[in-house]
């Protein structure tokens, strides 16, 4: 009986499906992936800055890549994306992917305040080489994410497996067995962004309105070599709440002509800082002090820029030239008790060094203070420049310091004058913790790159923000700047941010031996059908005694 079922299972051989089951299947289970969900991954990536300083270019000049996946010490020519974590990649190692590359892709790191001082500072340098030119390359930055962690590890797996086999063979195996990985950035090409730089300014009036003015002023964007990841909650979201606050403060002060100051004091915000060179302080002030009509900067006593105010305790009175003995940069100047440095203003240099400088050529008695003791701290462009709660403590105790010593100033108080009414000062000139905590979390919670706060409406996003938090405590106005449409001053690129997709591959040697596996399997299944019958005859006659009868 078994025999007949035999017969039988012989004739499986002579159906069209049968053949397509017997040759497909085993050929389609070998080629899917083991898990197909790990196949491929989607991410969110943010693009390095691009943009056109005085019509040198800067920063990134493509978008749009499909390459292979290599690491760090892996990779060889113009086809390859290199795929590392920031920390990792030094200044030499940029400089020969940014000459030879196809794309670079670099991971930030999971948790910042886990990295070193050595590391934060090789970041921050490595920020600075990276935008001092213009790249070919796309460079992207992506937030770190778990599935990144095995594809670094892959990345280096595939090439390390040589050198660790002990065999010819072996090292055939591990190479067929490592994963590759395709990356693929599918962005718009690069393109003009339309921007307008704004400045918000608003006056409380002092005793006299033919009296002298302070000048309170601040830019509240921020810089870092990726616009779409810069919080800048030092540079300048720091300075930014500091002009809030005193603003706040003075109003009160203000609001009552009985204890109101003589001068009047102009709080200015401005949309563009020191990585377009303060544009729109030069524009504003053109506006102000070109213009007949204008009369808001006239007879101007004193410019106090703030930036940077949450890095330490120290505070530091940057000045384009020595304050003048009894002068009013010399009397705040010695009520703040912040050290003096002093550094003349370079018009031949890309960029000026603080915004001050802008007033201090159109011949102001301006200074910048600062917790920064230089303007080439490298955290004033920095990714890492992220909220804290250190900083915001200590941007709280400075503001106190500043408000304190600006009322000595504005009300002329001596030592022994303050002493005597202490208790009354310290209630007028207390800061209010919650609203310096508010503004500093929801400045430094966003990026506020140019490319993103001077691409939107004039009166939306933070601006908007901005422009209502002051409109609080004095009547507000808005002016927006435009560059030069023949010789641009400078010029913003899109797009800030793409999607990643990172496909799991194979090497082109597991290509070819799956080939000839296959090829192999075909020629097997092609002969043992062709030679079946014949055997199974043999078979029938040995076990029978006569052959089969077809």
């Amino acid at each position: 009986m078994w025999l007949d079922e035999a017969d039988g299972f012989a004739e499986i051989f002579k159906g069209y499906l049968p053949y397509y089951l017997l040759v497909a299947l085993p050929i389609f289970i070998i080629m899917s992936p083991v898990n197909p969900v790990a196949a491929s991954h989607e991410f969110s990536v943010y693009r390095m800055q691009q943009y056109d300083l005085h019509t040198v270019p800067h920063g990134c000049r493509s978008a749009s890549f499909n390459l292979e996946g290599r690491s760090l010490t892996t990779w060889s020519t113009s086809r390859h994306c290199v795929v590392a974590r920031v920390q990792d990649v030094s200044i030499d190692q940029f400089l020969e992917i940014r000459n030879k590359a196809g794309a670079l892709l670099l991971i930030m790191p999971s948790n910042a305040t886990t990295l070193t001082n050595e590391e934060k500072e090789h970041i921050q340098l490595l920020e600075m080489a990276m935008v001092q030119q213009e790249i070919s390359a796309p460079v992207y930055f992506a937030q770190w994410a778990p599935e990144f962690e095995d594809i670094l590890k892959d990345l280096q797996h595939s090439v390390v497996t040589d050198d660790r086999s002990g065999t010819a063979l072996e090292a055939m195996f591990n190479t067929v067995s490592s994963n590759g990985y395709q990356i693929v950035v599918s962005a718009s090409t690069p393109h003009k962004l339309e921007s307008k730089s704004v400045t918000i300014h608003g006056k409380l009036m002092g005793r006299s309105g033919s009296a002298q003015t302070i000048v309170i002023a601040a830019h509240y964007d921020s810089s870092a070599v990726v616009p779409e990841l810069s919080q800048g909650a030092d540079s300048n979201a720091s300075g930014a709440v500091a002009v809030l606050e005193l603003a706040r403060i003075f109003s009160r002060l203000y609001s009552s002509a009985a204890v109101r100051g003589a001068p009047s004091l102009l709080f200015v915000l401005t949309s563009s800082g020191h990585s377009l060179n303060y544009f729109s302080s030069k524009k504003w002030l053109e506006e102000q002090l070109d213009n007949a009509d204008a009369s808001l900067l006239q007879d101007v006593s004193l410019v106090m820029c703030v930036d940077s105010m949450s890095s330490s305790p120290a505070l530091w009175m940057h000045v384009s030239k020595p304050p003048a003995v009894g002068g009013a940069a010399h009397s705040l100047g010695a009520r703040l008790a912040a050290a003096v440095t002093h550094k003349k203003i370079n018009l031949a240099d890309e960029v000026l060094a603080w915004q001050h400088e802008r007033f201090s050529i159109r011949r102001m008695t301006a200074f910048t203070l600062s917790s920064l003791q230089s303007h080439k701290e490298a955290g004033r462009s920095s990714l890492l420049d992220v909220p804290s709660e250190p900083r915001l403590q200590q941007l709280a105790r400075n503001i106190q310091r500043t408000a304190r010593a600006l009322a000595s100033h504005v009300y002329n108080l001596t030592a022994h004058t303050y002493d005597g009414d202490a208790a009354l000062y310290d209630d007028a000139l207390s800061v209010d913790e919650a609203a310096i905590r508010h503004w500093y979390k929801y400045l430094s919670a966003q990026p506020r790159a140019p490319q993103i706060i001077t691409t939107g409406a004039p009166t939306a996003g933070v601006t908007g923000a901005l422009e209502r938090a002051l409109s609080r405590y004095m009547e507000v106005s808005v002016s927006t700047h435009t560059t030069d449409k023949r010789e641009p001053e400078y010029q913003l690129y899109g797009p800030t941010r793409a999607t990643l997709y990172v496909y799991s591959v194979k090497p082109a040697v597991f290509d070819l031996i799956l080939t000839l596996a296959i090829a192999a399997y075909l020629t097997v299944i092609y002969f043992a059908m062709q030679l079946f019958p014949r055997f199974y005859g043999e078979y029938a006659r040995i076990v029978t005694g006569k052959a089969k009868v077809q």
